[in-house]
């Protein structure tokens, strides 16, 4: 089976189209299917059958996905052991994290970064849902869960704590919520469903039962905009609310704590310029 098809074909039956796949690895969409179309003549097998939803793997197709995920296995590993030979201090490092984090955090390290070693380049990506470190997705990673693989290595960075907010429009128009009434009469806003499962169930341990969900958001920092905006009673994080003038506090003994940890593949802790920044991150989260 040749790699480069077998990477097409993975990005394929992972993304469901075409046009996802040729995305992903930023090709042309002609080009995956010309790949796609010459690794089923050489396996002589139909790997997808074409829908109008999308493509979906045959029998034959799962079965070259399990052999066509060790290949990718192995090239990642591979990989990671030539890098963590590498003592350049100078390449691309990808980071991946959450909004808030980024903006509060992460910033500040790669600040400090530059000035000892300006040729590292920082390629940062920001979401609530994990990055595979394991498939490369990301070099470091940090993570509010603690992780379980044993190819990953992880140190404990702080632990913080979420809080009750909303803006002082908010409290001088509707007044601040009472404790054990499960928000009524009141307007929440919090993560989508789709992206944090079972968030908006309880605030604080507050039930949220009889709140109203104004805004369901995929982004840390937009629910923060949100609340200071008016929009309705939030969860934030407490070290980042000073930031916002605007924000009141509300029942100010309740609160949620969370841990963040920084996160990295085992193959990757030698490699110079990923070490630069896990010591940069590291430094900036002592301090605060």
């Amino acid at each position: 089976m040749d790699w480069d098809n077998a990477r097409i074909f993975l990005a394929i039956y992972r993304n469901g189209t075409l046009r996802g796949a040729a995305a992903l690895l930023q090709i042309d969409q002609a080009t995956a299917g010309r790949r796609l179309a010459a690794l089923e003549t050489s396996l002589d097998a139909r790997l997808f059958l074409r829908t109008p939803s999308g493509y979906v793997p045959t029998a034959a197709g799962e079965q070259a996905f399990a052999a066509a995920e060790r290949m990718e296995q192995a090239a990642d590993q591979l990989q990671r052991q030539m890098q963590g030979l590498d003592h350049r201090l100078s390449g691309v490092v990808r980071v991946a994290t959450s909004e808030t984090v980024a903006s509060y955090f992460i910033m500040e390290a790669v600040r400090r970064l530059h000035r000892q070693h300006p040729d590292i380049r920082i390629a940062l990506s920001t979401s609530i849902q994990l990055s595979n470190l394991t498939r490369r997705e990301a070099d470091l990673a940090i993570r509010n869960v603690k992780p379980d693989n044993p190819d990953l290595i992880h140190r404990h960075l702080a632990r913080r704590d979420v809080g009750l907010y909303a803006s002082k429009s908010y409290i001088a128009a509707r007044g601040e919520p009472r404790q054990g009434t499960a928000f009524a009469g009141h307007t929440l806003v919090t993560y989508q469903q789709s992206v944090l499962p079972g968030w908006s169930d309880t605030f604080c341990g507050e039930p949220t039962g009889n709140g109203h969900i104004a805004m369901e958001l995929n982004s840390g920092l937009m629910i923060i905009e949100a609340v200071a905006a008016g929009l309705g009673i939030g969860e934030l994080p407490v070290h980042m609310a000073p930031q916002y003038p605007d924000l009141v506090r509300i029942w100010p003994h309740r609160s949620e704590p969370y841990d963040l940890w920084l996160v990295m593949h085992g193959d990757l802790n030698r490699t110079a310029r990923v070490r630069a920044v896990a010591d940069a991150i590291v430094e900036v989260f002592e301090e605060n």
